[in-house]
């Protein structure tokens, strides 16, 4: 291969070199909610960086494969090509033959390395670091078009790899894991105060969003004797007199040990002002249930989707042991400490 070619041939390589470096971070750093985010626009490129991340395990792979490849290329034609030009200009310098071919390897492998290591990745992984997102739009197509090409022998080369690490009792996995758990989130919290970045009253209230949530409702319910309740037989003037003796807006309407829904002092007032003759089982709207060891967060779900302000609780018999509010369970994540 003539020196132009070789000069032509490095090129190409250290190009490719530098897309599978830059594709490889791209995927990595990218953020999963921006490229959603993205694709819901239509941008173009977005749905392949969004396949590719799904599948991560797979495209690393593919990028590590060309990566191999344009090194080996770069290591089979351009090292040589430039050890054989050189060695003639040493030699002529007056350098013994074994000597100048010594120095000439010595000095094209040093010139390789360092263009496949500047060139080819640190400043593409550099670039993609610098714009994630963006050079994942524009890298994702062509990339998952060559991982395409030869995805049974990445499979393969893939499948082996798993297999290697399952022996480490680790599992592999094809996803880059974004989320952090509740307790390492905790800790960031606390890092966070510590370093000055948030504020105490912040920290005690990102804290308690954390750790609250998986309270039970049990511990926070109000008992079954403290429910302000009336009879489903009451008239209006009955249960506006309940509601201001009780100091509630909101009773629920119970028949028995039945629980028939809730009555707002709201329709009674609506319903005495327009001459309406009738009664709490009339005015009632459904309450939603939750058992004790329900959690605040399942709570306050139930009662955000219902588009209720209470809800009853019932314990594994079903038997009825109190009611919470949504009040109640959002204060327990507001209201300030006290010593």
């Amino acid at each position: 291969m003539s020196f132009p070619m070789a000069l032509f041939v490095t090129v190409l390589l250290l190009i490719g070199s530098g897309f599978f470096v830059a594709a490889e971070f791209a995927l990595v750093a990218a953020k999963r909610h921006r490229m959603e985010k993205a694709a819901a626009e239509g941008r173009a490129g977005a749905k392949a960086a969004l396949a590719g991340m799904r599948e991560l395990s797979l495209m690393l792979a593919g990028a590590q494969l060309g990566i191999t490849v344009c090194t080996l290329g770069l290591g089979s034609v351009s090292k040589p090509a430039i050890s054989h030009e050189l060695d003639p200009l040493l030699h002529k310098l007056g350098l013994p033959s074994a000597l100048s071919y010594g120095v000439a390897f010595a000095v094209a492998m040093i010139v390789v390395v360092f263009l496949h290591m500047v060139l080819g990745e640190m400043a593409p992984k550099s670039w993609a670091i610098a714009h994630p997102e963006r050079s994942a739009m524009l890298l994702s197509p062509p990339f998952r078009a060559v991982v395409k090409a030869v995805r049974p022998l990445i499979r393969l080369l893939n499948a082996i790899s798993n297999g290697l690490v399952r022996m480490c009792r680790v599992s592999p996995r094809d996803e880059l894991a974004s989320v952090h758990n509740r307790e390492q989130l905790t800790h960031l919290v606390a890092e966070s105060e510590r370093l000055g970045l948030i504020s105490e009253t912040d920290s005690e209230l990102l804290t308690r969003s954390l750790t609250e949530s998986e309270t039970p409702v049990r511990d926070l319910q109000a008992p079954v004797t403290d429910i302000p309740s009336v009879d489903a037989g009451a008239d209006v003037d009955e249960i506006l007199r309940l509601a201001a003796d009780r100091d509630r807006t909101r009773l629920l309407v119970r028949e028995q040990d039945a629980v028939l829904g809730s009555v707002h002092a709201r329709d009674a007032v609506v319903a005495r002002a327009q001459g309406r003759t009738t009664t709490a089982r009339a005015l009632a709207r459904p309450v939603p249930e939750v058992t004790e060891d329900a959690t605040v967060t399942d709570a306050i779900d139930l009662l955000r989707r219902r588009r209720s302000s209470l809800a009853v609780v019932r314990d594994d018999s079903g038997r009825l042991t109190g009611m919470v509010s949504l009040d109640d369970l959002l204060a327990r994540f507001l209201q300030p400490q006290t010593a």
